[in-house]
């Protein structure tokens, strides 16, 4: 047995005994699994080395802004009008609170970074209006569950920032300069998204056609235009996230343009650059400073100091987990890079001769199982530049595949039984039954991997590439 594999086991039995045996927190499991691989490994020498490279992975630092951000923009509430807004446009079609669901809870998703956190916040609402309209009560919860850890991997989520931290080292191992930029990488992430959130309204409609679900009561479709004149500023959030890198991703492909090549003209070469780079930075800064501002002018007793400041206290244990789990990964992926155990993984997986349909289908499984125990964003940290390279030595565009890190890795592990976190959250909202449950969760997760596989196999096309 190589011993890179047998470093894994060590580290995956290490975190099983700390996090689900003991119920110690993910980050305090990741962290003692580190110290255990040190220990293992003999490389207490490196130790410093390890921790240096996991704090200095300016990466990191994007993903507390954006993690910060979602703190706020949970608190203050400031998209519940999208959610009802959605309703209100979705609620008159047969089934159409379960679209509304997969539309709101997708988005949302995407902005709080936590599967369950966002099924329990959303769901509330989406789950009581699907089970108003028929929806029997495992299928509404499965609705509601699989659309919110579909946020996983939809910008602005913070795994696409670990995702594209993996892509950066691929690239430099490859001794090329990466030229992406950030808006260019997440138009692709949106371009792989838009086939999933379709694939989870197709599965939605199948549900609705034999179950046949009926719309939401008139009475329960909130009204559009009071919510539009209620909530119109918080609509205004995905602009404000959205449009700077949209801006960075046309402009960073007229390269071959000079002429209307507007970054390059006014900032020159080196400001269109650093534009990119502090994409991450400022524009999660501006949408929680907006937030803020909108809910002063709503209520001003809401955003006092203090009371701003209580707020951010309440999620810095949320915070300080999502945080410590992705260093330790950051540091295990530095400590498997020193002692070439992900090289020699990569040629163990090289030697089964699986070929780029074995890959598409064996490397979505393992990172299933894998995801079970380590957190989607520390698997990425950990794995993602090897399964790009095994990926990219099979002719699979490098860009595709980390793209898709963080829908195999964070995506598919939060759905699937026994340990699918956010089915039990959405089962704990519908008062489901855990066997009918877990029986309708299963089609939920056939569909997924099995456009996993096809996204990967570069069957379908997908926008930006």
């Amino acid at each position: 047995m190589p011993m890179s594999l047998l470093y894994l086991f060590v580290m995956l039995a290490v975190i099983c005994i700390w996090f689900i045996l003991l119920r110690r927190p993910i980050w305090e499991s990741m962290g003692v699994s580190f110290l255990v691989l040190v220990l293992a490994t003999n490389t207490w020498g490196h130790l410093g080395t390890y921790i240096e490279t996991g704090l200095s992975t300016s990466l990191l630092y994007s993903m507390i802004v954006f993690i910060c951000m979602s703190a706020i923009m949970t608190k203050t509430k400031i998209i519940d009008g999208a959610v009802n807004l959605i309703l209100g446009l979705l609620g008159k079609l047969p089934g159409g609170a379960g679209y509304a669901a997969v539309v709101a809870s997708s988005f949302m998703g995407a902005l709080s970074g936590s599967g369950p956190g966002n099924v329990m916040s959303t769901g509330v609402i989406t789950i009581k209006a699907m089970k108003e309209s028929g929806y029997p009560p495992e299928l509404a919860a499965n609705v509601e569950s699989n659309a919110s850890y579909l946020g996983n991997m939809i910008p602005p989520s913070s795994n696409i920032v670990a995702a594209l931290g993996a892509l950066t080292a691929f690239w430099a191992a490859q001794g090329v300069e990466d030229t992406m930029s950030i808006g260019s990488f997440w138009v692709v992430c949106w371009g792989c998204s838009l086939w999933f959130i379709l694939s989870r309204l197709l599965t939605v409609f199948a549900f609705c056609k034999y179950y046949k679900i009926r719309p939401m009561e008139e009475d329960k479709i909130p009204d559009i235009k009071q919510t539009f004149r209620e909530n119109w500023e918080g609509l205004l959030l995905p602009v404000i996230i959205l449009v700077p890198f949209l801006i960075d991703f046309f402009f960073n492909n007229l390269t071959s343009f000079p002429n209307i090549d507007i970054f390059a003209q006014r900032l020159g070469e080196a400001g269109a650059k650093n534009y990119s780079s502090s994409l991450l930075f400022f524009v999660a800064g501006i949408a929680a400073i907006f937030a803020i501002i909108v809910m002063l002018f709503r209520d001003k007793s809401k955003v006092e100091f203090k009371k701003v400041i209580k707020m951010m206290s309440g999620s810095a244990n949320s915070i300080a987990t999502t945080v410590g789990t992705c260093l330790f990964g950051y540091m295990i992926g530095a400590l498997f890079t020193d002692i070439e155990a992900t090289t020699e993984f990569g040629l163990f997986l090289e030697t089964l001769n699986m070929g780029k349909f074995g890959l598409a289908f064996i490397i979505p499984l393992i990172t299933c199982f894998m995801g079970m125990i380590i957190p989607g964003s520390s698997l990425v940290s950990i794995f993602g530049a090897l399964f790009i390279s095994l990926f990219y030595a099979e002719g699979v565009n490098p860009v595709l595949v980390a793209a898709m890190l963080p829908c195999f890795c964070g995506v598919m592990c939060g759905i699937t039984p026994p340990l699918a976190l956010g089915m039990y959250a959405g089962m704990s909202i519908a008062e489901s039954d855990p066997g009918k449950t877990i029986k309708n969760d299963l089609w939920w997760v056939a569909v997924q991997y099995l456009l996993e596989v096809i996204v990967l196999l570069g069957w379908l096309p997908i926008l930006g590439l």
